[in-house]
């Protein structure tokens, strides 16, 4: 796969590291890289809400799994790791690649990160704490969001509270729970270091509005939850930064691992479930990469290949942005790059109305509210969505 740029950071799928005695996890690299690692799931079903709407529901948000004080790190880990798995993609019966994943509901589904199941997702096993292994059913991953949903046949799973990650704030306390370079069970600790960190690039396809930790994240850790210490999923862990050069197995932790979001995970892994795949919001314009000046420019018309930057009918359309208009702010957060306004809107859900603030050509700004749509349902004459 390209390698997606930020900014001087790289990201990329997780890579497999090379075989050992044990189990291998799949290294995630970056000079920002994608983390690949397992993760923990929520004994005490009893403790979790769910919607009895639809025996596919994810749980709605529920009580901590425990209340614990700050530094009672041992508490929460009691508490997860029951539910933690290890995700092995295999090939001839030999393991190619590894990452993580954590119970998400009752009826056996498991979330982790699509690029830990990509190699082969039609032969995906997952091995339980108790040493248990079993073959897992792929039911759909998104290269969009980085999320993969697995099913597995096992009773009495207790799935892990998904907290309302709007509410994260830099210097939160969060745990990483994994197996990084092939280290069953290990927990790392740090805080919260930033949010609304852009992860993604113009030659890859993940946007991710990220949660930014200086716990450990290590090539292993891919699908892994971040957990509060109330023992609330705030975030799954998905890339890592590393020093230029650094790739495979020599990527390490630098103290700047990124997660996505639990918001976008629930949302993401609900469409899922329900439909095996997912979409993502978009405005309907194409985004002149080449801008230099403030805010984020929407391309010009192309005469010669009559290719409109503006998608006819589509939300941008629709609320009157024109080519050459000149996005500053969404719903009142300056943007100033490319992939900033992309994340942006892909936090949001279809349906969701942003306000943007946009400079015409002119010099005159006003603010627009625009309506997001599915990408399925904007397309552009050269038939990119």
């Amino acid at each position: 796969m390209t390698e997606p740029r930020v900014s001087t950071h790289v990201y990329q799928p997780a890579r497999p590291i090379p075989p050992r005695p044990s189990r291998s996890f799949s290294a995630g690299v970056v000079v920002m890289a994608f983390a690949a690692g397992a993760i923990g799931g929520v004994a005490g079903g009893a403790l979790f809400a769910t919607d009895a709407s639809s025996g596919n529901a994810l749980p709605a948000l529920a009580p901590a799994v425990i209340e614990a004080e700050e530094g009672t790190v041992a508490a929460v880990v009691d508490a997860v790791l029951p539910s933690v798995v290890s995700v092995e993609i295999l090939s001839g019966g030999v393991v190619i690649g590894t990452g993580s994943g954590f119970v998400i509901s009752s009826e056996g589904h498991i979330l982790t990160n699509s690029h830990v199941v990509e190699p082969n997702p039609q032969n995906v096993r997952v091995v339980y704490s108790d040493g248990v292994q079993e073959d897992a059913t792929v039911v759909g991953n998104t290269s969009d969001y980085d999320i993969a949903i697995l099913q597995v046949d096992r009773e009495g799973l207790a799935p892990l509270a998904l907290a309302d990650s709007s509410g994260v704030d830099i210097g939160d306390p969060v745990l990483v729970i994994g197996s990084p370079l092939g280290l069953d069970a290990t927990v790392t600790s740090g805080i919260v270091s930033a949010v609304h960190r852009p992860i993604g690039g113009t030659t890859g396809v993940t946007f991710i509005d990220a949660i930014q930790t200086d716990a450990a994240i290590n090539p292993g850790n891919s699908g892994g939850p971040v957990l509060n210490l109330r023992g609330e999923v705030i975030g799954v862990a998905t890339a890592i930064a590393t020093l230029p050069g650094s790739t495979g197995a020599n990527a390490g932790s630098v103290g700047l691992g990124f997660a996505i979001p639990a918001d976008q995970a629930r949302r993401t892994a609900q469409e899922i479930i329900d439909t095996g795949s997912a979409t993502f919001p978009v405005i309907g314009v194409l985004l002149d990469d080449s801008w230099v000046g403030e805010g984020v420019r929407i391309s010009d018309d192309d005469a010669g290949s009559g290719l409109v930057a503006v998608s006819p009918g589509g939300p941008a359309d629709q609320a009157g942005l024109q080519a050459g208009d000149v996005i500053l702010r969404i719903d009142g957060r300056p943007v100033t790059r490319t992939v900033a306004l992309i994340v942006a809107i892909r936090s949001r859900a279809p349906g969701d109305v942003v306000t943007l603030g946009v400079r015409s050509d002119d010099g005159t700004e006003r603010d627009v509210e625009v309506t997001l749509t599915p990408n399925t349902q904007v397309v552009f004459q050269d038939g990119s969505e």
